[in-house]
């Protein structure tokens, strides 16, 4: 039997010489792999293999294995303990690029070897040399294409982003922005037990009466794309789905159309825990490696969604750093953004950036920087981006009962102007509440998958639903009156002219409503605003891009924002000292000018942001001739109105201003 060398990797290689087959699994007393032509044969190959002196199990077949499929079998070590996690069932490798599955809470995977070919056409990564260039777009990919508002095709999740007439690409291209975040796109488990059964493994699921998992966060398999967004797949239940490799190729399609009309492509990642109910292999192969375990052999859960992985371990920050390697080179992933980040050890951060950058120098790294710790400040120190969740809260608040933000003319505890203004410089550490060495840090947000839409916030904050109000549809909740089309206009404005990354959620743009929707009588929530729909693969998250009509006014405010910024590059990237506040009485009163030439803006500016909610406030210019280029209405690149010596800011809205540098008063 042929022994391998240290430079094949783990997983399958197939080379001249034949298919090659390495796992790792330290404990385990024998390993044997099983090798079918498809998925349900019952025709069967098994091959003993062997293990090295570093626990890694290795057999060589001479043919060429692509188009088959193979599991192991894993007997466990005679002597018991809670550091190995025993199964009769067959396990998929885990560092398999394709996994064929079935539609039940343990999945029953196997892997296909796969072909990776794919013409490419030449392309390559799409991504800035500065972060703060980046307007991102964040969404399910799903979610872009499945309501039929999206006027989409039907072939699958990946090519419906493309060729959908209202969805996908066609409404980021409408909207302007520049770059998409989608949420996790790697092979994760969507079923979770059915609601209120105790399985075999003693866990009970009391918390899901959907019993999936629309969003992804519950990673199985870190190098193969999720095959339900391909051709063929389904989601009823014991169906069979991935037996051809359409998630690959369909996925790289996408991608490569998306650079080719200029976006910038980021991917949801999870390396801070595993998937919990499925035959996750991580688990049943190396479980003392992978994963965090206390003295007895359990799993730490400091992720609050169980199994958390040890990335400090040998294997464990191996499997997270070839897998960064591997979308990037495979998949030609632009940039990544790092789920519950704070529980990565810092040196497989470091390693993670300095592997990623030897692939492409641009590479954008975005930790959500806290589980088990908060720390943005340590993220930017280690040269990477972050959420910025303390700007959300001032701007919007915590809760829209009792924790509301600036835009009501609050504050949340420990709060004030000078935070905003930090907010505004770029929340720079050395500054109130700061949490960036440089701007270039800061992802600036009001609104992510999680927690209420800013629209729901605001409609809950101003008219005392309580959360009880019953709504018949999304449509029905949209609409926006006045007063909530005046709030979410002053925090869209308050988030374009803060300095750093500008990241807005899928139907932000038009005041979207997340209501509970359930066609199986489950949920006895349905028809309430949700805060929290990981897991309604239904119309509770679908875009309905005819709401859009409903607040167009907001819409085309978005899209005029995001063309000014676009073409004001001292509204993203000016030096904390190009930018000086001016001292207004009223505490809920910013007023700023910005002057930065060396960023190539040939204006200055002068914005001034009026929180109050019952305050109109005279603002003196400095000297010259200004142009209004965004006010409580309307937003754009071009200006619409000229004024000079002073202007009127009414109570809950914003002014931008700007003036040619070499325009004489």
């Amino acid at each position: 039997m042929k022994k391998l060398s240290d430079h094949i990797p783990l997983g399958n290689t197939v080379t001249d010489e034949g298919t090659f087959f390495r796992f790792f699994s330290p404990k385990a007393k024998l390993v044997q792999l099983e090798v079918s032509k498809s998925y349900t044969s019952k025709h069967v190959s098994i091959h003993e293999m062997h293990q090295d002196d570093q626990g890694i199990w290795y057999f060589h077949h001479p043919d060429n294995l692509t188009g088959y499929f193979y599991g192991y079998r894993i007997t466990a070590p005679d002597t018991k303990s809670g550091f190995f996690m025993e199964t009769d069932h067959l396990i998929a490798d885990p560092y398999s690029q394709h996994v064929t599955t079935k539609n039940h809470y343990l999945q029953y995977a196997k892997t296909k070897i796969v072909d990776n070919g794919f013409d490419w056409e030449g392309d390559r990564f799409n991504t800035p040399t500065d972060y703060r260039d980046l307007i991102i777009y964040e969404a399910h990919l799903k979610d872009m294409s499945a309501h039929p508002s999206a006027k989409a095709s039907g072939k699958s999740a990946y090519l419906d982003f493309i060729d959908s007439e209202v969805g996908g690409i066609n409404h980021l291209k409408k909207l302007g922005v520049n770059a998409i975040e989608f949420l996790p796109l790697q092979k994760f488990a969507y079923f979770e037990p059915p609601f209120n059964n105790r399985i075999k493994s003693g866990i009970e699921n009391t918390w899901n009466p959907h019993s999936i998992n629309h969003w992804g966060y519950m990673t199985s398999y870190y190098f193969a794309p999720e095959t339900l967004y391909a051709s063929e797949a389904k989601t009823d239940q014991g169906k069979v789905i991935g037996q051809k490799e359409h998630a690959i190729y369909e996925l790289k399609t996408l991608v490569k159309q998306l650079h080719k009309e200029g976006f910038t492509v980021i991917m949801d990642v999870v390396y801070n825990h595993a998937s919990h109910y499925d035959l996750n292999p991580l688990k049943y192969a190396a479980k003392e490696h992978y994963f965090r375990l206390d003295q007895l052999g359990g799993f730490q859960n400091d992720s609050w969604t169980g199994n958390d992985i040890a990335t400090e371990s040998q294997f464990g920050r191996r499997l997270i750093v070839e897998s960064i390697k591997y979308w990037m080179q495979e998949f030609h992933i632009d940039g990544f953004r790092f789920d519950l980040a704070g529980l990565i050890d810092w040196k497989t951060v470091d390693i993670i950036r300095l592997e990623a950058q030897e692939i492409n120098p641009d590479v954008i790294l975005i930790a959500e920087p806290w589980g088990g710790e908060y720390k943005p400040e340590g993220f930017s120190n280690h040269g990477w981006a972050s959420w910025n969740d303390r700007l959300r809260n001032g701007v919007k608040g915590l809760d829209p009962d009792n924790g509301r933000g600036f835009i009501f003319g609050e504050w949340i505890h420990g709060f004030n102007r000078f935070t905003l203004e930090n907010f505004i410089r770029g929340t720079l550490s050395n500054n109130d509440h700061g949490l960036f060495k440089t701007s270039e840090h800061t992802v600036n947000y009001i609104e992510a998958h999680d927690g209420y839409t800013i629209g729901d916030f605001i409609r809950i904050a101003l008219n005392n639903l309580n959360r009880q109000k019953v709504f018949k549809s999304t449509s029905e909740a949209t609409k926006m009156n006045e007063k909530e089309l005046k709030l979410a206009k002053l925090a869209a404005s308050f988030l374009f002219v803060s300095q750093g990354i500008t990241m807005i959620h899928s139907g932000q743009e038009w005041g979207r409503a997340k209501v509970i929707h359930d066609d199986q009588a489950l949920d006895e929530n349905v028809g309430l605003l949700d805060h929290d729909s990981y897991n309604k693969d239904n119309l509770t998250n679908y875009l309905n891009f005819d709401d859009l009509k409903l607040n167009q006014d907001l819409f085309d405010y978005y899209k005029g924002l995001i063309l000014m910024r676009k073409s004001s590059p001292a509204l993203r990237k000016a030096r904390p000292d190009q930018i000086n506040f001016k001292v207004y009485n009223d505490p809920l009163h910013i007023t700023f000018e910005v002057y930065a030439p060396e960023t190539g803006d040939p204006y200055s500016y002068f914005i001034s942001i009026n929180g109050s909610p019952n305050k109109n406030h005279n603002i003196i210019l400095p000297e010259g001739d200004w142009e209004i280029i965004a006010d409580g209405a309307r937003a754009g690149n071009h200006p619409f109105e000229y004024v000079k010596y002073s202007y009127f800011v009414e109570a809950s809205s914003t002014v931008i201003l700007r003036r040619l540098r070499n325009i004489k008063a």
